[in-house]
């Protein structure tokens, strides 16, 4: 038996595992807590939102719909192993299932099959729904079973949980009959248990073959030195030829333009050489950044730009610019060029440096 944690203890307690946390909206006070109690928790259990899109996804979890309002879990597990917290106190996640497996969750024994529905799961149960479309086509990368192993871990540990087995962690095809999730290629309930198990013999920090998310920035270098030329009026969303990436070094790309994907605070220095130029010719530069909506780029925000004017011939302009983006796997940012005047303008060499933090 089990106190929930309090909201403060939870973003605490999954942080320090190593897990890569998003408070989404109002989640602290957002629940279900007038339709019946939550706690005591027993448990974790682990689902899939037969949705693609992390956007969408974490609002579906926060929101819910008009058969199940929400919040439908406590957090969404994207893709890249982000946890997007939706809820904290009741939430629509479990529904009824089977009270031997209370039981033996309870005991950390063996779990038995689920047989019955008589059990009220949202009173006793962490729940984490995954982005996947559940079709046993959609992958699992591996980067979100890890996110699903260090926040049952997280919970586990809090709650001293996991001692004496490891059935503390359950999906919800375990839980209720009929049920499926989580399924597909590279997740399997098993080994999510296996893996939590041998977690809780190690402190919260311990990374088996690599290390935590980081929390340092991870400085990246992007390069284009061909082939460029500006025309009068008209923004030019810079592509990269070759891209430096910490402990990949140099890799080619072909007109790559994503700098940065996820929830990031970024710092950004980009340049230009151009040659040509007229006196009294102005170039400008800026950040931007576009969302994919319905499938759709388009431009969600440009910062304030820097406009350098030139007295003729060759310029060297540089810009920076730093911010947040928010957390979602549909967003880019993007470095943006533009001269005005009557003639075309030749670029010699754009460069860009660039820090990310991990929220």
């Amino acid at each position: 038996m089990a106190t929930p944690l309090s909201a403060d203890r939870l973003v605490a307690a999954l942080r320090a595992e190593g897990v890569r946390v998003a408070e989404h909206k109002s989640w602290r006070t957002h629940n279900r807590n007038h339709a019946g109690s939550w706690g005591p928790v027993h448990g974790v259990m682990v689902h899939h939102t037969v949705t693609s899109g992390t956007a969408s996804s974490v609002d579906l979890c926060y929101n819910g719909h008009s058969s199940l309002p929400g919040p439908l879990c406590h957090g969404v597990i994207a893709k890249d192993g982000t946890v997007y917290l939706v809820g904290h106190g009741r939430a629509n996640h479990a529904g009824s299932g089977d009270r031997a497996v209370l039981d033996a969750v309870i005991a950390e024994g063996k779990l038995p099959p689920d047989q019955k529905a008589d059990t009220d799961g949202n009173k006793h149960f962490y729940g984490f729904e995954c982005v996947n479309l559940g079709d046993n086509k959609d992958p699992w990368p591996a980067e979100q079973v890890e996110a699903i192993v260090r926040a049952s871990a997280a919970l586990l540990r809090a709650h001293d949980w996991g001692k004496d087995g490891d059935t503390s962690v359950i999906g919800h095809l375990e839980w209720q009959p009929g049920k499926i999730d989580p399924r597909g290629p590279g997740v399997s309930m098993g080994d999510i248990r296996r893996r939590v198990a041998e977690r809780l013999k190690h402190p919260a920090d311990w990374s088996p073959g690599g290390s935590p998310p980081e929390e340092t920035p991870m400085h990246t270098y992007f390069e284009r030195t061909s082939g460029v030329t500006l025309r009068p009026g008209e923004w030019y969303t810079i592509t990269w030829d070759r891209v430096w990436t910490p402990g990949k070094g140099w890799s080619d790309r072909d007109r790559e333009q994503t700098l940065l994907k996820g929830e990031r605070l970024f710092s950004l220095d980009f340049a230009v050489r151009a040659g040509g130029l007229g006196r009294g010719q102005e170039i400008q530069l800026r950040v931007a950044r576009n969302a994919k909506k319905d499938g759709v780029w388009a431009r969600a925000k440009s910062w304030p730009i820097s406009s350098p004017v030139h007295d003729g011939g060759r310029l060297h302009a540089a810009h920076h610019w730093q911010g947040h983006l928010p957390g979602s796997d549909d967003n880019r940012l993007v470095a943006e060029v533009l001269v005005n005047g009557d003639s075309p303008v030749p670029i010699d060499e754009l460069t860009a440096s660039l820090l990310a933090w991990p929220l």
